[in-house]
């Protein structure tokens, strides 16, 4: 078995030989990934704007203490008055400001008497006046490729007059479980040795969340032609291929018998990591298949490791999931001399990210609830050992 940080430098080094892209309008585009630069094809303001409600005014026309009022600005207006001296244009938020006029004083630093302004409390040159460009500038590069799309870029296109947007197409993952001992959620059990297949609407919730789109194809047994079978029409239809139950060594384990006789490149089978040693990883043109363990913690977490970083790649984007610093609030036993990954509770307290392990049960892998909750992974290398509260550690931040 190999190191983990092998086996994530191998991950890493997987080149993608084409990118399918799609346009999409712009109110479609939320959670999707950027194929293409967004570059400003304009200043933005184009011109000298307000930033609040006031009165447009020359600055050194201030010291005179009081200015007449020669007009009214409203935001949208394009015939503009050229502001005299000693005079003030009553000018709102966004409106360009008058040719002569330099400073905003806003409304509340004024005392209107008539058809004139006293001024009660003076501003700085230059006061609540947008400058050409303030928000970005002509030839400015805003949004890269690769971005995930959210809110702020949503906006920001908008204001660039995008109606529509070049992204990557969300790559298809079909999932399927293996395990004759399964049934489906709804279906009735027989007697004690069934347990509800769980894996598979696990893996294609965490597909969806970072990006691209599931194909669940359900439980498919442990007979391997029928495993063959389900894998072939797997990969008829989608870029990835995850199966959950089958890769260990038992006698009924024959998913990795399938995927060697697939004209497929192994990229690694087993890693020295905890829960999940018998994780593989294999690849046939720009699909992979990616052979999880059963247990219902050990599949998440390798879904996270090794699935998620490869939708990424395929949406030409980085890794989603952050690798955090926290400090221990308690004692961390390590449990073997593997790589780790400990469900934990993951806190940020005034800046700085703490853990513990409050409600989290010992155990096998299968104890999927240890997921619930504001959930970090906390890694431990293969290298390191237990650590004291108060330590810092690194955690993968996922929820």
């Amino acid at each position: 078995m190999m190191h983990f940080d092998e086996s994530m430098e191998i991950l890493r080094s997987q080149e993608i030989g084409r990118f399918r892209t799609r346009r999409v309008p712009l109110g479609c585009a939320r959670g999707l990934v950027l194929a293409e630069e967004i570059v400003a094809t304009e200043n933005s303001p184009e011109a000298p704007t307000s930033g609040m409600d006031g009165y447009a005014v020359r600055h050194e026309d201030l010291a005179l203490g009081r200015l007449r009022i020669s007009g009214i600005n409203p935001a949208g207006n394009a015939e503009l008055e050229t502001l005299k001296p000693g005079e003030a244009i009553k000018t709102f938020t966004g409106s360009l400001m008058p040719p002569g006029s330099d400073t905003l004083i806003p409304i509340e630093n004024v005392t209107v008497e008539g058809e004139e302004i006293v001024i009660d409390e003076p501003v700085p040159r230059g006061f609540s006046v947008r400058p050409v460009g303030e928000n970005y500038a002509e030839g400015e590069l805003l949004i890269p490729r690769g971005t995930r799309l959210e809110y702020p870029q949503i906006g920001v296109l908008a204001s660039l007059n995008r109606s529509h947007v070049t992204v990557y197409s969300p790559p298809k993952v079909a999932v399927l479980a293996t395990g004759s001992e399964l049934l489906e959620p709804g279906e009735e059990r027989s007697h004690g040795g069934q347990i509800r297949s769980s894996n598979d609407f696990t893996i294609a919730a965490i597909v969806e969340r970072y990006g691209a789109e599931a194909i669940r194809l359900g439980n498919v047994g442990d007979r391997p032609e029928r495993i063959a079978e389900a894998v072939e029409n797997a990969l008829a239809q989608a870029d990835i291929v995850v199966s959950t139950g089958g890769v260990s060594v038992g006698d009924f384990d024959f998913v990795k018998d399938v995927v060697a006789a697939l004209d497929a490149e192994l990229l690694f089978k087993g890693v020295r990591i905890k829960p999940g040693q018998h994780i593989m990883v294999a690849r046939r043109g720009d699909q992979f298949i990616v052979a999880l363990p059963g247990f219902a913690y050990s599949s998440t977490v390798t879904a996270l490791l090794y699935v998620v970083p490869l939708i990424a790649k395929m949406l030409n984007a980085s890794d989603p999931i952050e690798r955090v610093r926290a400090v221990l609030r308690e004692p961390f036993v390590k449990r073997s001399k593997k790589a780790e990954f400990t469900a934990c509770n993951l806190c940020l307290e005034d800046g700085r990210y703490f853990v513990d392990f409050e409600g989290k049960k010992l155990g096998t892998s299968a104890i999927l609830t240890n997921m619930l909750g504001p959930v970090g992974l906390l890694y431990t290398s293969e290298e390191e050992s237990s650590k004291e509260a108060g330590e810092e550690v690194e955690v993968l931040r996922i929820l």
